[in-house]
């Protein structure tokens, strides 16, 4: 299988006010083809912010749900709530991860708690739903959030049955992208050989240790939160900004 891709160039305000706007490296412009994705046999995504349109704004209601958490486990204000989960986010990859070394919560009682959303921001769509059925190889969601979660997000999407496996948080023992542990169990606990895989998430940070192990990166690159942050040109392959459309055309482009 010979996969090619046209990438338009692209640099995002975002990514200049983070300094990533050295990243040509990692953009492919039109007329050169891509033999990076030639021999890719396992294609693996992001869940939030990356099968879904960030414009829905759907974390937003689980971060609500974190500051309550936060707010009752702490006994403070919402101010005080908010300064702790962005500054676990930050610290340790995940709100939940620094709750748990700094605060000894339960994973599952947290998990259960913030995941309690109302999904109607979220809908099918057919374009990504056809492209995911007719691209090669084998699918894998790789997620922080749990496998209850998931599973409800990918059914809202029409995508329930589209990938061959996941690996969530549960699966990772609670330790969350970035942390190259979670890559390296994703491969062993799946069968995965990361010279052979690519990997899309909307966080530039988590793609560094998926690109140390020898996957293709893709950094989507459409306004998540933080989502330049720690923005690494020389870890990147690919910056795009709308999965469906990057594989709708590259799925036009391996046809043509």
């Amino acid at each position: 299988m010979f996969i090619s891709l046209v990438q338009r160039p692209r640099q995002t305000d975002a990514a200049l006010r983070h300094g990533a706007d050295c990243m040509n490296d990692g953009i492919r412009y039109p007329g050169r083809m891509n033999p990076k994705l030639a021999d890719v046999e396992s294609w693996i995504f992001d869940l939030d912010n990356s099968l879904y349109p960030a414009s829905t704004n759907l974390f937003a209601l689980i971060d609500e749900r974190m500051e309550a958490y936060i707010r009752r486990l702490l006994a403070c204000d919402s101010v005080e709530a908010r300064r702790v989960q962005k500054a676990h986010f930050r610290d340790h990859g995940t709100t939940l991860a620094g709750l748990m070394r700094e605060h000894g919560v339960d994973p599952a009682d947290f998990l259960d708690f913030v995941h309690d959303i109302d999904l109607a921001r979220i809908a099918a769509d057919p374009v990504l739903i056809d492209a995911l059925d007719r691209l090669p190889g084998r699918k894998f969601v790789f997620t922080n959030a749990d496998e209850a979660y998931a599973a409800r997000v990918l059914d809202r999407l029409g995508l329930a049955n589209a990938f061959d496996g996941m690996h969530d948080i549960h699966a990772m023992d609670y330790v969350p992208k970035p942390d190259p542990r979670a890559y390296s169990a994703l491969c062993e606990r799946h069968g995965i050989d990361p010279k052979r895989a690519l990997f899309a998430d909307d966080m530039a940070r988590n793609l560094a240790p998926a690109k140390a192990l020898g996957m293709v990166t893709v950094w989507l690159d459409n306004g998540s939160e933080r989502g330049a942050e720690e923005a690494n040109r020389g870890m990147i392959d690919f910056v795009i900004d709308d999965i469906s459309v990057w594989l709708t055309e590259m799925l036009a482009e391996e046809m043509a």
